[in-house]
């Protein structure tokens, strides 16, 4: 996997102060997409364990709540062995930090219940290790300037482990 971008102070992706990971890769291609760049798999730096340790090293501070991955797209099949060993790995380190991910696929394609190539056997692995799904591709028909995280109405803001533990899309407060 590549990424183009590692920001260890970010507050525009996710609540609080957090390190985001945009990863490199995606097919789905929004229409005015915030990051076309990163659609080619091999835009930016190649992602490694000193990747891994940068970022752990970065999520290291009282005052850095959780971790954000986006893209490109997460989900992409090419992907998602090293976001899952990601956010295990932070999981594991710093269990009271949040891990959000945005994918532009939405949560019933990640798990199966409509057809998508994201929908693999890591997929419910990387979700159960994370807290907030914002899912949905950008539709710029849908855009609002006024939506706290994401771009447009029709992507969700999703409460992971309250919606696995339900089985039913659990939306969080932020919506």
């Amino acid at each position: 996997m590549n990424y183009g971008e590692i920001k260890k102070v970010d507050i525009a992706n996710g609540e609080g102060v957090r390190v985001s990971l945009f990863v490199s890769g995606c097919r789905n291609h929004c229409k005015e997409c915030f990051n076309p760049m990163t659609w080619a798999f091999n835009y930016g730096k190649e992602y490694s364990e000193e990747t891994e340790k940068e970022i752990l090293e970065a999520l290291n501070h009282d005052y850095i709540d959780g971790l954000t991955v986006l893209g490109g797209e997460p989900f992409e099949p090419e992907n998602q062995k090293a976001v899952l060993s990601l956010v295990k790995k932070v999981r594991e380190v710093f269990p009271h930090k949040n891990i959000w991910i945005y994918s532009g696929f939405t949560f019933e394609e990640l798990v199966g219940k409509k057809e998508s190539r994201a929908a693999t056997p890591l997929t419910k692995e990387i979700l159960k290790n994370i807290d907030v799904l914002v899912d949905g591709r950008f539709e710029i028909a849908k855009k609002d300037l006024m939506l706290k995280f994401r771009g447009s109405t029709n992507q969700r803001i999703i409460d992971v482990k309250k919606t696995l533990a339900l089985h039913e899309i659990v939306l969080s407060e932020l919506n």
